[in-house]
């Protein structure tokens, strides 16, 4: 079926409908449980919801709760991080027929320990029919395009190089690298806590030293391409090339949310100051 086939009228606070997040997304294609909707619908996601921490910075609460997020990723057409970002696309990938499993998975863990546990809301995707488990993540910032398979892998998602390892103690780990770098999480292939996922989800808004309180955070993904913001620092990724500017007022960061993000949020403008000061604990003057 197609997306149009799904719509019917729609208003603010009627029941989440699968064809309003797919016209969100922009894609266009069949909705089948097979691998070719996964990796279509997954890089349609990616490129276009941002990920971004803005109610953070703003100090409006967040949850693990689907509908709450499709509120605000559908309805509102903001962006999220991964507890909206892969909450949603996983309802979406279950109605349309995948077997999907959320994991909690622990970013950085190799080198945080088991305090980062549950910090990342991961989807494991099984294809009906077939013993394929693939991982699909929307929620980690954009270095996927398409989903990989549960295996020891390595793949090319321009600009980064990302894969899958089997560690010795029974996790699997997620890397991605642009070339300057890993960055990882760790995860059990099992079904997440929806209690530790949520414990951490309100840990990692409300604890001061969390970095999503400490910085704001947005990053938007396209083919060959990662642009990404913190703080007042821009940066995009094309290719083996880094580009980074710095942002002088408030005027230019809502111009820079709303033109290269696609969000408009005017009040967080007033976040200007605090995000100037981060800026020069940071880096100085």
């Amino acid at each position: 079926m197609r997306p149009e086939e799904l719509s019917g009228n729609w208003a603010a606070g009627e029941p989440m409908q699968l064809g309003r997040y797919l016209e969100r997304v922009g894609y266009p294609g069949e909705t089948r449980p097979d691998i070719d909707t996964l990796h279509g619908l997954l890089r349609a996601h990616i490129c276009a919801v941002p990920f971004e921490n803005l109610d953070v910075q703003l100090g409006r609460p967040l949850t693990t709760d689907v509908e709450e997020a499709f509120d605000k990723i559908v309805r509102r057409r903001r962006g999220g991080w991964c507890y909206e970002q892969n909450g949603l696309f996983g309802w979406a990938l279950d109605q349309i027929g995948f077997d999907v499993t959320r994991v909690a998975a622990a970013v950085m863990r190799a080198d945080r320990g088991e305090v980062s546990a549950a910090n990342h809301l991961a989807l494991l995707v099984r294809l009906p029919d077939t013993d394929e488990t693939w991982l699909a993540d929307v929620g980690f910032g954009g270095s996927l395009l398409e989903a990989i398979r549960l295996e020891t892998s390595e793949h090319l998602h321009a600009p980064y190089r990302l894969g899958l390892r089997r560690l010795e103690d029974g996790h699997w780990q997620f890397w991605e690298n642009p070339g300057d770098g890993e960055f990882s999480y760790d995860f059990r292939p099992e079904a997440a806590s929806e209690e530790a996922l949520a414990r951490k989800c309100e840990l990692l808004q409300t604890d001061p030293d969390s970095s999503f309180v400490l910085n704001l955070v947005a990053q938007i993904r396209s083919v060959g391409r990662h642009t990404s913001l913190r703080g007042r620092v821009l940066s995009v990724r094309d290719g083996a090339a880094e580009r980074v500017t710095t942002l002088d007022s408030p005027e230019e960061l809502l111009a820079t949310l709303r033109d290269t993000f696609r969000l408009e949020v005017p009040e967080i403008g007033d976040c200007w100051p605090r995000i100037l000061g981060r800026h020069e604990q940071l880096f100085g003057n």
